[in-house]
């Protein structure tokens, strides 16, 4: 798993325990998993709005006189 043994997770598990505390771990890897669920989700859901901007329609020009609105 990317060249990483047991005992470089460990270390790298430790360092994070000791910057975030007990306390703080669950909340980053529930809103962690929250975020990749989002993701997959929007990835297979279609857009909910349409973001595209509509074309105006301009009224025709006939002998290159506008015409009376």
């Amino acid at each position: 798993m990317f060249g990483l043994g047991t005992t470089e997770l460990l270390i790298i598990l430790a360092v994070v325990f000791f910057f975030f505390g007990s306390k703080k771990i669950p909340e980053l890897s529930r809103g962690l998993g929250r975020a990749v669920r989002d993701f997959k989700k929007g990835l297979h859901e279609p857009d909910a709005i349409d973001v595209t901007p509509k074309k105006e329609e301009k009224p025709e020009r006939k002998n290159g006189i506008n015409p009376k609105p």
